[in-house]
């Protein structure tokens, strides 16, 4: 039984602490060129260079977060059935 509450417990934590995360920070950086809105190259010499125009985030570097995303959905459906 105290196992139990224990696994809710830290499921509550974990959930409170991502929508305080997607409160306070609801962009993240892109996963796929890591924020810096564009994808590295390499020279011949192996120097990094910028690379083509990341097409996840069209050059931003940011993402929305999946919560902030499902927050967005939930409130715009809200306010469109309330007035």
């Amino acid at each position: 039984m105290t196992l139990i509450l224990l696994a809710a417990a830290c499921l509550l934590a974990v959930t409170l602490g991502y929508a305080g995360l997607c409160a306070a920070s609801p962009f993240g950086d892109c996963r796929k060129c890591d924020g810096l809105g564009h994808l590295l190259t390499f020279d011949r010499h192996g120097k990094p260079k910028r690379g083509k125009t990341c097409r996840r985030c069209k050059g931003v570097g940011k993402r929305i977060r999946v919560g902030r995303h499902l927050f967005n959905i939930a409130h715009r459906t809200w306010h469109a059935g309330t007035n």
